[in-house]
């Protein structure tokens, strides 16, 4: 039975409650009489056809319905310009002729020009005149294919006239034809990049300068050096042996002539003579140490120092000194000059130790943090750690030299070494209880 205009025109939701309510009044008509169960209950099989037809008529719609497709720059060209205009780099195409037929905004900040008027235009020509040829070279090569892709740095003049440094970066790009084939790239005003650049390398190159200033300073230095301790070996010498030879002779012409005084005076003159020469000697090494040029190589410090002890007991046999030498220190060093080092360190320690009646020497390792350090240690005479201020300079003494003999030169040419080593060195003393000098061959 076919629905009723008015029906029809009903929602689904009053379609649901009528298919739900009609058999619910049908059955409860039934039990008046037969004849109204035969009316009410067709009618409300129809209303219930009705209300599915519309269900499944609304989900065939929506399966049939195609999902929303999503929106891209190309089909919204307003995002896409807006995109390309907020760009701080330039963004440019040329054609196959090799002229602008695009520029964004930032070619208005970046070079001053409008970019409606620089359209048509090559833009090489915007480039200083030393960079054009490199700037054409570089994009024909990429427009003919010879290149797929270029990036270079090139100087760009501005409508002022200013120069700013700039990266260019460009592609070719092969259209469907032939009138669309050119360049895509981009410029970056890198200029402050530069700038920063130039400047540092003006600061090293002044730097180089400096150096090789000092480094002439320096070896003129030590040409002078040289000179001055030939002059020494040679032109010093030679009074000094006079002086020492005459008063020899002297003495012996007047011998048997002289009193105990004027013997004395003999002395003290030979005496003079003999310490200047040590003295000589000592400025000389000194000197040596300092150009000498350095030849590290594995160098057994222990087996160094055994030698030295060894020949210090040679030379003072009758003397009780306990020695304690670490075996196994090793370092890298140069060998003379270690020798030197060791050989100054050790005779102080057995000759501040002399008047001791039984003198102690060591020669051990130690750790300062993570640096090895190397530590020479006597119970000799020791001094006051108040007056250390200028142990290291040379002719300063803590003893005067009738108390202990020497030329003030030794812990000197000891700091030298160090230093040429790259290493440390420090003294550590109490008078009457003797000294540590501790030192290190490198970082």
């Amino acid at each position: 039975m076919p629905a009723s205009p008015q029906i029809s025109r009903l929602g689904p939701r009053h379609l649901a409650l009528l298919a739900t309510l009609a058999p619910v009044a049908a059955f409860a008509q039934a039990e008046s009489g037969p004849v109204a169960a035969g009316l009410l209950l067709p009618v409300g099989l129809a209303l219930a056809g009705v209300w599915l037809g519309h269900r499944l008529g609304r989900r065939r719609a929506a399966e049939a319905k195609p999902p929303p497709r999503r929106s891209s720059l190309s089909d919204h060209p307003r995002y896409y310009r807006d995109v390309i205009e907020s760009l701080n780099e330039v963004v440019f195409r040329i054609d196959g002729d090799g002229r602008l037929c695009f520029l964004n905004g930032a070619w208005r900040r970046v070079s001053g020009y409008e970019p409606a008027s620089s359209l048509g235009r090559s833009l090489s020509n915007f480039f200083h005149a030393d960079d054009r040829e490199r700037a054409r070279v570089q994009f024909r090569a990429v427009l003919d294919g010879t290149a797929s892709s270029s990036n270079c740095e090139l100087r760009l003049q501005t409508r002022e006239g200013e120069v700013r440094w700039t990266a260019a970066a460009v592609h070719r790009i092969a259209g469907e034809g032939p009138e669309e084939i050119g360049i895509a790239g981009t410029l970056e005003d890198i200029s402050s990049r530069k700038v920063a650049e130039l400047t540092l390398l003006n600061l090293n190159q002044e730097l180089e300068s400096r150096v090789r200033a000092r480094t002439a300073e320096l070896e003129a230095s030590n040409r002078e050096l040289e000179a001055f301790s030939s002059s020494v070996s040679h032109d010093l010498r030679a009074p000094l042996r006079a002086v020492d030879g005459f008063a020899r002779i002297l003495e012996d012409e007047l011998d048997g002539r002289l009193d105990d005084t004027e013997r004395s005076h003999f002395a003290r003159i030979r005496n003079g003579c003999a310490r200047m020469s040590e003295l000589i000697d000592a400025l000389i090494d000194l000197a040596r140490v300092t150009r000498q040029p350095l030849s590290k190589k594995q160098v057994d410090l222990s087996g160094m120092a055994t030698q030295i002890i060894d020949e210090l007991r040679t030379e003072e046999p009758e003397r009780a000194v306990d020695v304690e030498i670490t075996e196994g220190m090793v370092v890298t060093a140069d060998r003379a000059l270690a020798h030197v080092l060791l050989e100054n360190l050790l005779r102080n320690a057995w000759k501040f130790s002399s008047k001791q009646a039984r003198a102690r020497i060591a020669f051990r390792p130690v750790l300062d943090g993570e640096r090895r350090m190397f530590c020479v240690d006597d119970n000799g005479a020791g001094f006051d750690m108040d007056y250390a201020t200028n142990l290291f300079r040379p002719f300063h003494r803590m003893h005067s030299p009738d108390e202990f003999p020497g030329t003030g030169i030794g812990l000197a040419t000891v700091q030298r070494i160090v230093q040429r080593h790259e290493g440390s060195i420090h003294i550590e003393s109490s008078l009457g209880r003797g000294t540590a000098v501790c030192f290190s061959l490198g970082k």
